[in-house]
């Protein structure tokens, strides 16, 4: 399986991800709203499949795609590994920023 941040690195899946956001699209659907064509949505569709991110539901003739919420966990799970560490940064920048206030009001 390829890297989540080489999947999420591609514009055009973003863009799908960001479009699908709202619910199931069919293919149809998607090249309307990212403005590709079916070919090259269809083969972004495949790779973002692949990697876990979307799933395929058929109907009838129509193929429809979903956002899968367990790579987004994923993702913020190891967001949050670092969060700890911009958290700790942020204080100490509030730290300094509040005795620079007091500093220039006395």
């Amino acid at each position: 399986m390829a890297d989540v941040f080489e999947i999420l690195a591609d514009p055009t899946r973003r863009r799908l991800l960001k479009a699908l956001r709202g619910g199931e699209r069919s293919v149809n659907e998607l090249v309307e709203e990212v403005d590709i064509h079916q070919p090259g949505v269809s083969r972004q569709l495949r790779i973002l499949h692949e990697a876990g991110f979307v799933e395929v539901r058929p109907d009838r003739q129509r193929r429809l795609y979903s956002l899968r919420p367990e790579p987004f966990r994923e993702l913020e799970d190891w967001m949050n590994d670092y969060r700890q560490i911009w958290d700790a940064r942020f204080d100490k920048l509030a730290a300094h920023l509040a005795s620079q206030k007091k500093k220039d009001v006395k």
